[in-house]
């Protein structure tokens, strides 16, 4: 207890970190080395250091944990049910960041006995209250796919208008028309054809990128 007879507590940080690579949303995951919940798989992060403000926090223990390194990182929320850890009374507040699965190589560091890219329709039981903290961040993408260009990060510089369509799917957890969703990249989300085209099995599919200086229709 501190000098006011409060309660102290500890602060941490946890790391949502999304990847699509063409079919699934994958969600980046270490499994733990050490207690509590040794062995089993949870959010990268960890606990605020002296001298520290959280992002710093949030940007080590995903490099310690992950080797990864990110430019950005959005505060998703604040995660403070009593019991959430067993530790002790530990608030954590969690980060978003959504990245291209080409451009992110995940491998455990010291902290971690493991690190990978898990399917999130399928994932495993995870540590404390991490499901929880993965849902809302679920919830808040979905909630952003058609109000901003957020789910562009997911997609590679340049895609296909089905590769974006898949992405979406994922997101929001729903099938999505086909001509109705193209009808809105074009109209709403800045898309601009490269002149390329990716080769399969059918006929070229044009490739489109995200024009950034270009303002949004209204």
């Amino acid at each position: 207890m501190d000098l006011a007879g409060r309660q102290l507590f500890a602060l941490a940080t946890d790391l949502v970190i999304f990847a699509f690579d063409g079919d699934a949303l994958r969600l980046l995951l270490v499994r733990r080395g050490k207690p509590p919940f040794r062995g089993e798989w949870a959010l990268p992060g960890g606990f605020l250091e002296h001298g520290e403000t959280l992002e710093e926090c949030a940007r080590r223990e995903l490099r310690e944990e992950t080797g990864v390194e990110l430019r950005r990182l959005d505060q998703l929320s604040a995660f403070s049910t009593p019991g959430r850890d067993p530790r002790g009374n530990v608030v954590s507040i969690a980060y978003l960041a959504l990245v291209r699965a080409s451009n992110v190589l995940a491998t455990a560091g010291s902290d971690a006995a493991e690190a990978a890219w898990r399917e999130v329709d399928a994932l495993p039981k995870l540590a404390f209250d991490h499901a929880d903290i993965v849902e809302m961040a679920r919830r808040r993408l979905a909630d952003a796919l058609y109000t901003t260009t957020a789910a562009f990060d997911l997609l590679p510089d340049s895609f296909t208008l089905a590769e974006a369509q898949t992405a979406f799917e994922r997101v929001s957890r729903a099938p999505i028309d086909k001509r109705n969703f193209r009808s809105w990249l074009h109209k709403e989300s800045r898309l601009r054809e490269t002149g390329l085209a990716r080769r399969g099995q059918h006929r070229p599919a044009k490739l489109y990128r995200l024009d950034q200086d270009q303002e949004p229709a209204q």
